[in-house]
């Protein structure tokens, strides 16, 4: 059966909800003894063994819970369902703080429906239902639900007020290849003097939440994948943020800009004039 109805999505927050928090135990747990076990996009793009062992532990307790969905996670491929819903997980979102003992990091949990439920989803044409981000580090638990609204630990949470470009404190990250990494550097030496200031936590999940939570007027990241932004641009938008691409395009991975309605257009504007969403 097809979820729209309020006590149906609930249900799909309450088990995002309850999955993180699970999730965010288990690595918690593991912070003590991390390991790298793989590389992706560079050398310094890591992948350490918990990040393993929590996309295991939320597969199997989601086959349990719910064995006709499908899930799309960061580690492992898409394994499709039939019942029209994909769970995308990230087992944790920020692996390189992680690595460090840095704070920012998080689990992040959404339940989405796309037109073709045999293929993974892409972001430009998925319809979030519900999603949870956890920070095991503080125990914060960001929870939305589509029409439901936001909370965090259960607090509604809201947008900061419209405010200018110049007066907003905006989020963002970079990726990990170097060609990338040189013209986001350029993009942010151009922002800089038009914003009040940036700031780079390294976990795009928690940016997002931030821009719900009134942590970050706006944020905007080219490379995110469908695991960085899929609870966390619900969370936004559910908090009244507008969550957007650049030239008509919806968020995805060639650029994902959230924030302020009115702030939102005038840095869409200025990123589109600088090419952001090109890595030339």
């Amino acid at each position: 059966m097809t979820p729209h109805t309020p006590d149906q999505v609930r249900a799909l927050v309450e088990i995002a909800e309850a999955l993180a928090r699970e999730a965010g135990a288990l690595v918690s747990d593991g912070r003590r003894n991390v390991t790298v076990s793989a590389t992706k996009s560079s050398a310094q793009d890591v992948v350490t063994a918990m990040d393993f062992a929590s996309e295991a532990l939320l597969r199997t307790r989601l086959a349990e819970l719910r064995p006709h969905d499908a899930i799309l996670g960061e580690e492992e491929a898409f394994h499709p369902g039939t019942s029209g819903i994909t769970w995308v997980v990230d087992p944790i979102d920020g692996t390189v703080n992680y690595l460090y003992g840095h704070s920012p990091y998080a689990v992040s949990v959404a339940a989405v429906m796309g037109p073709d439920p045999t293929v993974a989803p892409d972001p430009a044409t998925w319809t979030a239902l519900a999603g949870a981000v956890f920070s095991p580090e503080d125990g914060r638990s960001f929870t939305a639900g589509l029409g439901l609204g936001a909370t965090l630990d259960g607090r509604v949470l809201r947008v900061n007020p419209p405010r200018s470009l110049i007066d907003s404190l905006v989020g963002t990250g970079f990726g990990y290849v170097a060609s990338r990494r040189r013209v986001q550097g350029r993009i942010v030496a151009e922002l800089l003097p038009r914003v009040r200031d940036i700031r780079r936590a390294g976990c795009a999940s928690l940016d997002l939440c931030a821009v719900a939570a009134g942590g970050l007027d706006l944020y905007y990241e080219r490379g995110l994948q469908p695991w960085d932004l899929a609870a966390g641009a619900l969370i936004a938008q559910e908090a009244g943020a507008q969550v957007t691409g650049l030239r008509g395009g919806q968020a995805q991975e060639a650029m994902t800009v959230a924030g302020v309605p009115g702030a939102v257009e005038e840095l869409r504007s200025i990123l589109e004039s600088l090419d952001a969403d090109s890595d030339a």
